[in-house]
């Protein structure tokens, strides 16, 4: 099997990484920078499951790419989706899929390759690049990875695919249900990020983890959930917890206030025991002066709720104050204007 990594941040370098040390032919398309490292040196790979160094293709362009792949993978950060594939148009004859966070991923995928040739897909897993050639790998769940056909038709590509991936040691699984499971991400992700965001803010030292241990963070946490899942639940979907243990959706959305708070300072626990502490890639780019994705995250659901007429108040006010913080660090608002 030979898969093609387009935009090779942490995300799509931890993945074509753990591929690669289990014999799927990998190159990463990635900056220049990060690929004269891994040339160099290998991609060195810390974290969760350990540490070590992994040898495999990497370019800068997608003009050196050579040959055929079975599938294209699609990992840049979802502003830079309109550039990524208009600079990758010679890659257009393979099967693409995006493990990004949004839902309408798919059908931008669908316009530019045609909608027989996207498979729906949608992971948990995390990774921060540190620095050229060298990946953080933050988080993980027992199953971290969905593959499935956009009309719900099980296939042996996608069968392929998932073998492939629990080949490299990641939890995956082809389903019928792949828009569910991404609605569902795009939640979690959404949760995470307002939650890490507004909770934690820009203290250097201090996590999620930490912040769902204290009993106003959880309470908090339990306010957005509430809310989310109001809006979720609006679009017509139920929740399933395809992401367990991070997800506890079906707990959260039957259990009073306070046994739903219990539930949240014990998954902080659980997560500080397994030595969870890194931060959503949303906080990273904040706390690195970027752009964010808050529009197709948050955004996607306050929008939703306006339409649908959900109440949302806590989950908008997360929004802007996420919005906000963008705004002044990246420069859009002059130093002496307040939001």
């Amino acid at each position: 099997m030979r898969i093609c990594v387009l935009g090779a941040g942490g995300l799509g370098s931890l993945v074509g990484a753990r591929l690669a040390e289990a014999g799927v032919d990998v190159t990463l398309i990635g900056r220049p920078a990060h690929v004269e490292a891994i040339r160099r040196n290998g991609l060195r790979v810390e974290g969760i499951r350990g540490f070590g160094t992994v040898r495999l293709g990497a370019v800068s362009t997608p003009a050196e790419v050579t040959g055929p792949f079975d599938y294209l993978l699609l990992t840049v950060k979802t502003t830079d989706t309109a550039k990524a594939l208009a600079e990758a148009a010679a890659l257009r004859a393979h099967v693409a899929l995006s493990l990004q966070n949004s839902v309408t991923k798919d059908a931008r995928l669908a316009e530019w390759v045609g909608t027989d040739r996207v498979i729906g897909a949608s992971t948990t897993e995390s990774a921060t690049l540190v620095e050229p050639g060298h990946v953080h790998h933050t988080g993980t769940a027992p199953v971290s990875f969905y593959f499935g056909e956009l009309d719900g038709v099980l296939s042996a590509r996608v069968e392929r695919l998932a073998a492939a991936f629990r080949g490299a040691g990641f939890g995956a699984v082809a389903t019928e249900f792949i828009r569910a499971v991404e609605w569902e991400k795009l939640l979690q992700a959404a949760l995470i990020a307002a939650f890490s965001i507004t909770a934690v803010g820009f203290l250097p030292d201090r996590t999620i983890t930490e912040a769902l241990q204290a009993r106003p963070g959880a309470e908090y946490y339990v306010q957005l959930t509430g809310e989310l899942l109001d809006v979720y639940s609006a679009l017509g979907y139920t929740p399933r917890d395809y992401f367990a243990p991070y997800a506890q959706f079906r707990q959260f959305a039957t259990e009073d206030f306070d046994a739903a708070v219990q539930r949240a300072m014990a998954l902080g626990r659980g997560m500080a025991e397994r030595g969870v502490r890194g931060r959503p890639s949303m906080h990273d780019d904040l706390l690195r002066h970027r752009h964010t994705e808050v529009e197709e995250s948050l955004g996607e659901f306050v929008s939703a709720a306006a339409r649908l007429g959900v109440a949302a108040p806590v989950l908008t006010a997360a929004y802007r104050i996420v919005r906000c913080y963008e705004l002044m660090v990246t420069g859009e608002v002059p130093v002496d204007v307040h939001c």
